[in-house]
């Protein structure tokens, strides 16, 4: 069975409805185990197939929490070559957090990261958790392919 690890942080409550949706997405999708966080160490990330990321845009950058443990990750050579890796968050200004992350999965850890990260600004409407559910049903159908 392929693992997804959906990893978010949320402050106002906007990231994690986006996570609730792309873990309902993910979890649809036959043969895959999803679990939801807000939390996760660094040694535990190399037992997934797939990490999914969310982190709101706080002063253009991504929350501490995920930075920590991006890094931590980095600094103890944790392997994530290959494994599939997506970014998403939400956003009052300028929404570069999820890129900076998908950029970290890509270029730090060599991580399959297919699609630009899934942004919405403010709170997620129905259209907004719509799209991620099926980017969800995306990570999990590249699993078991």
């Amino acid at each position: 069975m392929s693992r997804v690890l959906i990893l978010y942080y949320s402050r106002t409550g906007n990231t994690k409805k986006m996570a609730d949706a792309f873990a309902e997405g993910a979890s649809s999708i036959q043969g895959v185990e999803v679990q939801l966080k807000y939390y996760e160490s660094a040694e535990n990330l190399a037992g997934f197939d797939a990490i999914v990321i969310g982190t709101p845009t706080y002063n253009h950058d991504m929350t501490t929490d995920i930075k920590k443990l991006l890094e931590e990750a980095a600094a103890k050579n944790i392997s994530l070559k290959g494994k599939v890796g997506a970014a998403f968050g939400s956003y009052g200004w300028s929404g570069e957090a999820p890129q900076l992350v998908l950029e970290i999965l890509t270029n730090k850890f060599e991580m399959n990261t297919p699609d630009p990260p899934l942004l919405v600004k403010y709170t997620p409407d129905k259209t907004g958790l719509e799209i991620c559910r099926e980017h969800g049903r995306k990570i999990s159908r590249m699993l078991i392919s």
